[in-house]
Formats: structure tokens, C-alpha cells, sequence
């Protein structure tokens, strides 16, 4: 048997095997695609929004987690020390609290408007989180939810904020600031800083569990999950 015989009779089927294997693999994720693929990513959807509003919409999940914690708007927070030196550095510090609280108050009610977009997430948008980057799933939630969340948490937050006695203050004196175009409009009143705060701290919360599920399928502790997600690493 020359050398180039030989090196034939081992390739060959080693090739042989590779394709097969191959083939076997977009076989595999194809066929996911169209009969598993919807059910793990709502189980994923559902997981990943559920534990962040667990963990976001309880006493101190904002004021204790630096990662989503309302601090002071940058114009108030550079202002602090002349605010400070005339007697209103106690009011400051009320008022984060007051922010936050808000903030954990107002998460729970996104729990039914996340579900419902679980609900009804179509195939194009299960193509997209399935060909998207590692956060299309917070990416999914915050096209379908950003608009109807606004509108759920602004009134709650407004409420809350409203207590707090520098509120008043607050939106006067942004609402002026506004006017020289040294306030973007979101922070125009205390209630709509903070409703955006509590939107993308739930988003940031919601991206952290996404994360997780990609980097550990089956730590998800559901067979669904990481029958979709195991394929995807």
C-alpha cells in the first residue's frame, strides 16, 4: 500500500464522519427552530423577566444595588455642595431615597406587560432573538414594553415622589433649566427621571438574567431552556 493509499483509507472516512456530523448539527437546529425553538425562548423570556422584577421590585432593589441605584440628576449632584452649604443636603439624601422607593414600587406592575409580550412574540421575533446578539431578549422587551410601561409607571412614581418635599422644588427649578437647554427632557420633572431610571435598571436587570441563561443553559434548571440555548452557544 503506497503512502497517499493510505492516507486515503483514513481520511476519507474521518471526512465521512465530519460531514455526517455536521449535517446532523444544522439538522438539529433547524428542525429546533421549528418546533422547539418558540417554547424554549418563552420559557427563557419568562424566567429572565420574572427574576429581575423579583429582584428589582422589593424594598432596597434599587437603593441597595449599585448597579440600578436613582442617583441625583447630574446638575443637582454637582450643585449638592452649595446645596449642602445651605441646609438642603438632608432633603438631597430624602430625596433618593424617595427616587428609589418609587422606582421599587412601580417595577411590579411590569410583570403582566412583560408576560404579554412573551405571549405574543411572533416567529419574526423569535427569529430575531435566536439570530440576534447575546441581549435580543432585552432588546425584544424593550421594543414591545418601553411605551405601555412609561405610561403604567409614571403615575405610580409621580405619586410617590410627590411625598417627598423637595418634588416641587425639583421640577421648578429643572423646568427653568430646561429652558437654556442644560436639562435633557427627561429630567425636566422628577417623576419622568425617574420612571426612566426604573426602565433601564429593569432592562439592565432583565439583560443580567439573559446573560446568564446563554453563558449556563442548563443552569436554567429547565430542559426547554437549554435545549434552545445549549445549540445557540
Amino acid at each position: 500500500m503506497t503512502y497517499f493509499s493510505s492516507i486515503k483509507k483514513w481520511t476519507l472516512p474521518l471526512l465521512s464522519v465530519l460531514i455526517t456530523s455536521a449535517s446532523a448539527y444544522a439538522f438539529s437546529l433547524a428542525d429546533l427552530s421549528n418546533q422547539d425553538a418558540s417554547a424554549g425562548l418563552k420559557a427563557a423570556l419568562d424566567k429572565g423577566s420574572v427574576a429581575a422584577v423579583a429582584k428589582l421590585g422589593v424594598e432596597n432593589g434599587f437603593l441597595n444595588n449599585d448597579k440600578v441605584k436613582i442617583q441625583l440628576p447630574s446638575i443637582l449632584e454637582q450643585a449638592r455642595p452649595i446645596l449642602k452649604m445651605t441646609g438642603k443636603g438632608q432633603q438631597l439624601d430624602e430625596l433618593v431615597v424617595s427616587m428609589n422607593r418609587a422606582a421599587e414600587s412601580a417595577v411590579p406592575l411590569a410583570k403582566p406587560l412583560l408576560v404579554n409580550a412573551v405571549k405574543s412574540m411572533t416567529l419574526t421575533d423569535a427569529k430575531n432573538i435566536l439570530t440576534g446578539g447575546e441581549t435580543s431578549v432585552t432588546d425584544f422587551f424593550r421594543q414591545k414594553t418601553s411605551a405601555p410601561l412609561t405610561a403604567k409607571f409614571l403615575p405610580l412614581v409621580k405619586g410617590v415622589t410627590d411625598k417627598a418635599g423637595l418634588s416641587a422644588k425639583y421640577n421648578s427649578v429643572m423646568g427653568q433649566a430646561q429652558k437654556f437647554g442644560v436639562v435633557p427632557e427627561q429630567e425636566a420633572t422628577v417623576e419622568a427621571y425617574v420612571t426612566q431610571k426604573a426602565l433601564d435598571g429593569l432592562f439592565l436587570m432583565i439583560a443580567e438574567e439573559e446573560k446568564s441563561i446563554r453563558q449556563d443553559p442548563l443552569g436554567s434548571g429547565s430542559k426547554t431552556i437549554s435545549k434552545v440555548f445549549s445549540l445557540l452557544k
